[in-house]
């Protein structure tokens, strides 16, 4: 992860949401076992469930219930958006370092934006509830794309709605998800060890950068850029 990887030319930074700037466990670990029992399914253990964030809600259903159950994935996706859409957003917590971070980076002149396979308008309204809603010019959600995640459509959205190239861009995520779906854009890819994957899972995504968590971003983009 040499200091070549990342230049001074760097404009927009795209961020996945869940586990890489908020901690929405509880809820998604509740939503998913509303939507395993009206499909008359068993509960599934909360790590177990941990770790299907970051998948689509289709893959969710398979990772828990097995891959018989794929032909049910669109009827659990939409129990689950339901009951999230009521209680998501009073379940979510940005992480702390978040506020810092985007002032951070904007006083850097970058832009920001997120890529999730949440709603919209759940992050929409989590971040207005913390005041931060006007620093992340472009949201792009599961309701915007027809394929979620890795599909890459999302994250091209995104930069071509902050007047960037995808040369210029960071995409940071918690995920082989978010990874895979920042090589299929052609983004460079900063894995952040904040959910659930383990830093040897990113290694054949070759990241530019492996933090602990996002917050760190500022700091090695400075020492990337002094030295």
């Amino acid at each position: 992860m040499g200091s070549m990887m990342i230049s001074p030319g760097i404009q927009s930074v795209i961020f996945d949401f869940d586990y890489t700037l908020a901690d929405s466990s509880e809820g998604v670990i509740e939503c998913a076992n509303y939507a395993l029992g009206r499909l008359g399914l068993p509960a599934a253990s909360d790590d177990a469930i941990r770790h299907t964030i970051g998948l689509s809600l289709p893959n969710t259903l398979t990772a828990l219930a097995g891959d018989e159950y794929a032909g049910h994935g669109e009827e659990f996706m939409r129990i689950f958006l339901d009951m999230a859409e009521k209680m998501m957003p009073d379940a979510t917590a940005i992480l702390d370092f978040v506020p810092s971070l985007a002032d951070t980076l904007l006083g850097h002149g970058m832009t920001l934006g997120i890529v999730s396979s949440g709603r919209r308008c759940r992050i929409s309204r989590v971040l207005r509830r913390e005041g931060l809603d006007g620093q992340f010019k472009v949201i792009v959600g599961v309701e915007d794309v027809e394929t979620p995640k890795p599909d890459p459509s999302g994250l091209l959205r995104a930069v071509d709605a902050l007047n960037t190239s995808k040369e210029r861009c960071l995409y940071v995520g918690d995920s082989v998800t978010d990874a895979e779906t920042a090589l299929r854009a052609g983004v460079r890819f900063v894995a952040a060890l904040s959910g659930v994957t383990e830093r040897e899972e990113f290694a054949e995504y070759e990241p530019v950068m492996v933090l602990g968590s996002a917050g760190e971003l500022p700091a090695m983009l400075d020492a990337k850029v002094d030295h």
